[in-house]
């Protein structure tokens, strides 16, 4: 299920019931945040909503002109607010939505602060799509898979090399917005950008790829703006040329906005990846993570413990990987390493994490044969070219769950790691 698209259905179910004519949106801090994820402005403004508010704002105008669309957690403070909303509208009619149930009392204490008739429908969106949680019914029934994220520490700690990762990992995104106000010398429009799959073609089908033919495609992108890009004013010398160009403008400037921001993006990316020695720690952890030669990877992780340009984060992950790998291994030196992580200055609350991870994932608590006394077997690694400074990005892991679904398509699972709850047994399904 695509829970993007179901959510931009609701949105648009609640805009379509209040009919045609100049809309509001009056949402909290929550709702907003929900509606921004699946909407852009330019989408929304389509259907009339030229306004956007919070219910717990103090500084709205009246506006009798508008319809309000509220849609609200139905939390006390939400109610509270849009009871004092009620006694003095500042819109015309009001469609209320919350996103859960609201009890009766709340509804009555809404209904008698509506002393002016301007609500026109109040409803509970989860109530209303009860067939959101209901499965078609198939020939083989839906299975549960229930897993414990403990079975696989490693997974986490590995740095990872696709672009919607990386950007997830190392530059952050919030409600498919990336803050880039620190980025050195960043224009002041590409502060923040968005990326959202739904609007940027670019971004959906570049967003599972690795970051070597990120590099690859966006040169491939400049070169496609470069030959539609207008060249001075050779084309603009009629009145059918001057149409042609405006008719082309829009989408032309979108062109232009999406090489500027995956540029910049991909950029600042490269540039963290070179600062924070990301390829030769991304090796290491690969090493740790897949092979099982102690003396290398113990060798190795001191070596990048040494390393100034290391960051203390990465530092911390590779002592982690490290002690996950070799908990029991009969030459482990975890006390050398945690020493080395002192000397480098890591602080002690990221040097406590080294031992809650080991309780948290290590072997006394792991279902699962996480690691293994061999070598992985058949364990090739991926060379891709692409950025300069980026020319090989280690995928040599696989996480736990790739195998345990594999085993559970093939009815291997072993019952004493998934015991099964169901009318015939999981082989026979």
């Amino acid at each position: 299920m695509n829970v993007t698209l179901a959510v931009k259905q609701y949105v648009s179910k609640m805009i379509e019931s209040s009919g045609p004519g100049m809309k509001v949106l009056l949402m909290d801090k929550e709702t907003t945040s929900i509606v921004s994820v699946v909407y852009t402005q330019s989408e929304i403004l389509q259907k009339e909503v030229y306004l956007f508010e919070r219910i717990d704002s103090q500084n709205r105008e009246n506006m009798k002109h508008l319809k309000a669309i509220c849609f609200l957690r139905p939390t006390k403070e939400n109610v509270e607010h849009l009871i004092q909303e009620l006694r003095r509208p500042k819109y015309s009619v009001y469609f209320i939505y919350f996103s859960n149930v609201i009890s009766k009392s709340e509804v009555k204490a809404l209904a008698e602060a509506d002393e002016q008739e301007v609500v026109a429908e109040v409803q509970q969106i989860i109530t209303k799509e009860y067939e959101l949680f209901d499965f078609r019914k198939t020939e083989v029934p839906p299975l549960l898979l229930i897993l414990d994220r403990s079975d696989d520490a490693i997974t986490p700690l590995l740095n990872q090399w696709t672009y919607q990762a990386m950007v997830h990992e190392m530059l952050g995104l919030n409600n498919n917005r990336i803050d880039l106000s620190r980025v050195p010398g960043i224009s002041k429009d590409l502060r923040e950008v968005v990326l959202s799959a739904d609007s940027d073609e670019f971004y959906a089908n570049n967003m599972y790829l690795n970051f070597g033919e990120i590099g690859s495609n966006i040169k491939n992108l400049m070169e496609d703006f470069q030959k539609k890009k207008p060249k001075g004013q050779q084309k603009l010398e009629s009145i059918a040329d001057m149409k042609a160009f405006v008719d082309n403008y829009p989408q032309f400037k979108k062109m232009s906005g999406t090489v500027s921001k995956h540029v910049t993006v991909v950029g600042e990316l490269s540039r963290l990846v070179s600062e924070r020695q990301l390829m030769e720690v991304s090796e290491v952890e690969q090493e740790l993570a897949c092979q099982n030669d102690h003396s290398s990877a113990h060798q190795n992780v001191r070596r990048l413990l040494q390393n100034p340009r290391v960051s203390e984060l990465d530092a911390v992950r590779l002592v982690m990987l490290y002690a996950l790998r070799y908990e029991r291994h009969s030459s482990s030196n975890l006390p050398g390493l945690m020493e080395d992580l002192n000397r480098k200055g890591v602080s002690e609350r990221y040097r406590r994490m080294v031992h809650s991870m080991v309780e948290y994932g290590g072997k006394r608590v792991r279902g699962s044969d996480l690691i293994t006394p061999t070598d992985a077997v058949a364990i090739t690694k991926q060379f891709f070219k692409g950025l300069k400074g980026v020319e090989n990005v280690y995928a040599q892991h696989q996480p736990l769950l790739h195998e345990t679904l594999d085993q559970l398509i093939k009815g291997r699972l072993k019952d004493s790691q998934f015991p099964y709850l169901g009318p015939s047994t999981l082989r026979d399904r």
